[in-house]
């Protein structure tokens, strides 16, 4: 695809994977990236880099997904739309409605509007959390749907509406599966945030890091820029259509991501294991890592940061920004 004067829509774009996203597509010959987000988890401050250029802006009004009038304006004249906007994992555990809501019907609305402008090309975001639990490692993009939580059930469903729209209408769109992210503009403090801000918390608070189980349960971390390429990567691909996983390939223990926090941090704590609760014992995932063949033979996509250089420039930004003083 060719990027060169066209104009982008970045839905969810000033939040923490979208803010990034945002940046790369700076980088490019664009004439235009436009950020559509209700702000209920992104915020302003994280896109004061990207606004100097006279290239991004703001839609005026905000929007959200739901809104289909509003977001039906926002995609007027658009090349490309980008849609990160989602509910996440443990928001949809506790409020299954709003995220049916937000994460299907938002997502029909997305689709939809896509086909009514003409756009070139949607690349939406998709989840690991669709697979489940591995049933063989590292997981391809043809593992069976072993999901079982709300948040993994809202992208098998927008998954399939999204092959239903190329079938019916021949809308391209790149779906992709992102493994487990991390990284600066990941919210560091609230109580739905992700594992790496939370053991950081509790080091720089000088508590005991806590690990539920015993450790032994593996992921892949990938880095937000990295996360982030890849969108761009899958927009300037010439592939029509597909789901990806994006990812390192890289298992990683909860236990060796622990110790390996600990070393970058300096910290002497020990840590402190605890038993999964039943209700989180039922939904345990032991094991998510997913194969990167296909992204990097159709995408081109492949990660740069390894997990130590990853964390240590997320605790770089901690410094910095002074998020490793706060309160928790």
């Amino acid at each position: 695809m060719e990027l060169k004067d066209s104009k982008i829509l970045v839905i969810g774009g000033a939040g923490f994977i979208g803010s990034f996203v945002v940046s790369e597509l700076l980088k490019e010959p664009v004439a235009e990236v436009v950020v559509y987000d209700n702000f209920a988890r992104g915020k302003k401050d994280y896109l004061v880099e990207q606004l100097k250029d006279p290239r991004c802006s703001i839609f005026p009004i905000g929007g959200d997904v739901r809104e289909i009038d509003i977001l039906d304006t926002a995609m007027q004249g658009k090349d490309y739309v980008v849609c990160l906007a989602a509910m996440w994992l443990l928001h949809c555990k506790d409020y299954p409605r709003t995220a049916f809501e937000v994460n299907i019907a938002g997502t029909f609305n997305v689709l939809e509007a896509c086909v009514k402008h003409k756009i070139k090309k949607l690349i939406w975001s998709s989840s690991a959390s669709v697979y489940g639990d591995a049933v063989e490692l590292p997981m391809t993009e043809s593992h069976p749907f072993n999901n079982k939580n709300f948040y993994g059930a809202t992208k098998i469903a927008g998954e399939a509406m999204a092959t239903a729209f190329h079938d019916r209408y021949g809308l391209q769109v790149i779906g992709l599966r992102y493994m487990n992210v991390y990284g600066p503009h990941q919210d560091q403090t609230a109580a739905y945030t992700g594992v790496v801000p939370i053991m950081l918390n509790k080091i720089e608070s000088n508590e005991s890091p806590v690990i539920n189980g015993d450790g032994s349960q593996a992921y892949d971390f990938i880095y937000v820029e990295d996360v982030a390429r890849c969108n761009v990567q899958a927009l300037k691909s010439d592939m029509k259509f597909g789901m990806y996983n994006v990812g390192t390939e890289v298992q990683t223990s909860i236990r060796e991501l622990c110790n390996l926090i600990l070393e970058l941090k300096n910290s002497k704590l020990e840590v402190t294991y605890k038993p999964y609760s039943a209700d989180d014992a039922r939904a345990l995932v032991q094991n998510r890592i997913g194969s990167r063949k296909k992204a990097e033979e159709e995408l081109g996509f492949l990660y740069k940061y390894t997990l130590r250089e990853g964390l240590l420039k997320l605790i770089d930004w901690r410094i910095a920004t002074g998020v490793d003083k706060a309160k928790v």
